[in-house]
This record gives structure tokens, sequence and C-alpha cells, in this order.
């Protein structure tokens, strides 16, 4: 970890620049862990609840306080969390799957859905089980020209009784719009209900936890799914997804997960929850390592002529930084800098792949020690103009300052 004195240099400017930025990130940080431990203090958390179950997995008391507790956090009527949703467009599929029926409409509030959806609802590929393929029509709403969701264009489409089922987006994916707030989510949500009040509002809530005070469930939506090794896995859970929300469709999703008729009452786990209920507690603080992380970044990308977004003294609603490099070859450089500022495999040079469930090229680089784990440092983008870089995680904000300025290291002489 040997830096340049110009590196040295702007990363103390850039981190002096941003200390009121880092202050509010600690302030939501402490109020969502409070939230947390009062979770686990109504739940009654105690150390029987890590040992594991074997076969049918009935009554298993670890993974059934575990989804009360992330029913208490989010405010939500149930959840189902599970080692069993292998990614977060799994657990989102089966929210989506718990909606709808043959003949009913899924609508995207917000644009295109993120690559892997795609695949999942059947915009894209040919594949068996997909929503298309089960019957379901799919419709989207085009985000405006500012890349806000077009609340007119919204009610007139959700007003279709064949709409079961509206998705929102939180986070940015692979798009240049901003991200949305809990509280512009529940916005949506609220004009959807009251122009159709037979659709289920579900929130694709990835990257998205923690970040603010409260979530979207809290404020209309009704239902919320994610990844277990982005947000609320807190870097200790290692694999799995959530659902929560509206305790119907929370059991058709789990309906789905497995088969109907069991839906949740099934499912062990040997290994044990302890690292899920670790996680969840550590989850506040890794958000904020990761914003506090993305934030610097931003700050050191603006000193040396980039223009990411969000700019590092914008309000964030995820964890996900992206700049704009404008060139195979420098997008190529940032991962390699974050690469090698990874704890794991920094010695590999990530190069563009066919990763499944995306049409275009990806770049990754990920040294983690949970495999694809987002709220870990990593860095990735399809190999598409405009060259977007997307960063996003940092385990501690010391590790993430400091693999931001390898990448940094990378692009300097680029861009001088």
């Amino acid at each position: 970890m040997q830096f340049s004195d110009k590196i040295m240099s702007l990363a103390s400017k850039a981190e002096n620049d941003v200390r009121e930025c880092f202050q509010r990130i600690d302030a939501i940080s402490l109020q969502n862990t409070a939230k947390i431990l009062d979770a686990f203090a109504e739940n009654r958390v105690s150390a029987n609840m890590f040992a594991g179950t074997t076969g049918y997995g009935y009554d298993d008391l670890g993974r059934e306080t575990l989804e009360k507790v992330f029913a208490a956090i989010f405010k939500a009527e149930a959840a189902l969390v599970r080692p069993n949703f292998v990614n977060g467009t799994h657990a989102i599929t089966a929210a989506l799957f718990s909606a709808v029926r043959p003949g009913d409409i899924l609508l995207s509030a917000t644009g295109m859905p993120y690559d892997t959806l795609q695949t999942a609802i059947g915009i894209s590929g040919d594949y068996p089980g997909t929503l298309k393929y089960y019957g379901v029509g799919f419709e989207m709403v085009e985000l405006g020209k500012d890349g806000r969701p077009d609340m007119e264009a919204i009610r007139s489409a959700a007003s279709d009784p064949r709409v079961a089922a509206v998705t929102i987006q939180r986070s940015r994916g692979y798009a240049s719009r901003p991200t949305l707030s809990a509280e512009k989510i529940g916005e949506i949500a609220d004009l959807v209900h009251s122009v159709n009040p037979r659709a289920a509002v579900i929130v694709d809530n990835c990257y998205g936890e923690f970040t603010e005070l409260c979530e979207p469930v809290e404020l209309g939506a009704d239902l919320c799914a994610g990844s277990l090794i982005k947000n609320p896995g807190g870097g200790l859970a290692p694999t799995g997804g959530y659902v929560v929300g509206r305790k119907d469709l929370v059991d058709a999703a789990a309906m789905r997960l497995t088969v109907p008729g069991i839906g949740g009452e099934c499912g062990s786990y040997e290994p044990g929850y302890r690292l899920f209920f670790q996680g969840l507690l550590n989850a506040p603080h890794a958000a904020a390592q990761a914003l506090k992380t993305a934030v610097f970044c931003a700050r050191m990308l603006e000193l040396i002529g980039f223009k990411p977004s969000p700019a590092s003294n914008e309000t964030r609603y995820d964890i996900i930084q992206s700049v704009d490099l404008g060139s195979a070859e420098l997008l190529q450089k940032f991962c390699k800098g974050i690469q090698l500022g990874s704890p794991i495999d920094s010695y590999v040079t990530p190069i563009p792949w066919d990763m499944p469930g995306y049409e275009d090229q990806v770049i990754m680089a990920a040294g983690a020690f949970v495999q694809g784990a987002s709220i870990e440092l990593s860095c990735d983008g399809p190999m598409r103009p405009p060259y977007t870089a997307f960063l996003q995680g940092g385990l501690t904000y010391e590790s993430g300052k400091l693999g931001i300025m390898k990448a940094i290291s990378e692009l300097f002489e680029e861009s001088n």
C-alpha cells in the first residue's frame, strides 16, 4: 500500500472536504442500530437460536425468530429470510410471483428493470419458468427526462385493472438515474393504491437498506425484497435473501421458494443462523462504512476532473457510486485498482466476461470474503458506452479508502 505524494495529498483533501457528510452517515447508523437492538430484545434473541437444523427443518427456532426480527425492523407484517435464496434476483422474483396470476400485468414504474430481472420476467432471453412463460404480461413506464419517476404516466398505466403488481427498483442498477428515497417510493405506492387498490407495490430494495431511517414498507410499499450478501447481511451472512411486507404476499412468496402447501414451514440449515443475526446487528455500521467509502470515492474523482453520480455532497439513498469513465480502457484500469486494494485475490486482474443473466460482457472487481458480496468493496460495469463504473461496499472505511486510492492511482496518469 504505497502511494505517491500526489495521491496522499488528494486523499487528505477529499477526506477533509466530506467530514460533515460522514457525520450525517454516522447519525443514521446509530439510530438504525438502536432499532435493531430493540427488535432483538423484543424477540428475546438468545444463543440457543444459533443451532443448526437438518432434514425438513420444522420448528426451527433460529429461522423463525430471525424472520420475526426482520419483520420488526422493517415495520412489516411478516418476513421470509432464507439461505435458500441464491441471490437478490431470486428473492425479488419470488416476491413478484406472489402477486400475479396468468393474464395479469406486471408494471415497472421505474423503466427497464435490472438486467438479471429482465430474464426472470421474460423480457430478454427465452427461458422456461419466467413470468412471461406463465402468461403474465409486462409493461413499463419510462423515467422522465430528469431520470426520475413520471408520476402522471404511472397514474395512467397503473389504472389498468389488469395490473396486479407494480415493481419499483430503488437503486440505479446499471442505469444513470438517481436512486429513489424511501419517501419517494412511498409516494409512488400511495399513487398506485389510489388508482388501483388491487395492485401490490413490490420494491427491489437492493443496496438501499439502512441508508435512511426508514424502509419502503413503512411508507406504503406492500413488499420489499433483496439480498443478504448486500446491506442487511452486514458482511457476515454467507448467502441468502429476504422478502418482507404483507403477510399474504410473504406467504405466497414462500410457496414460490419451496412448493405450494409447504411454503415457509420447511427449510433446514445445518450451519445455523448465528452469522445472519450477527450480520444483521452489524448491518447499519457496514452500510455506513460503504457510504463513507462511496462519498470519499466521489470526492477523489471530482478532484481529478471526473463527474461522479451522485456527487460527493449529495444525499444518498443507496451505497452505489457510479462514474462515466468514457472508455473500456479506463473502466478496466479502475476495476484493476479496486482489485489491487482488495484483501482477497489482490494479485488477479479483472477482465470482461459473459456473466450469466447479462446481455453485455461485464467486468467485475470483487476481492471479497463472500463471493459476490456487494457490501464488500467491489466495482463492476457492463462493457458498453459510456463505460460506467459502479462501485459499492467497503466493510471498513479504512480498507475502502485504501482501495479507492489504488483505483485513483490507476486512473491518475490517464486523467492528467
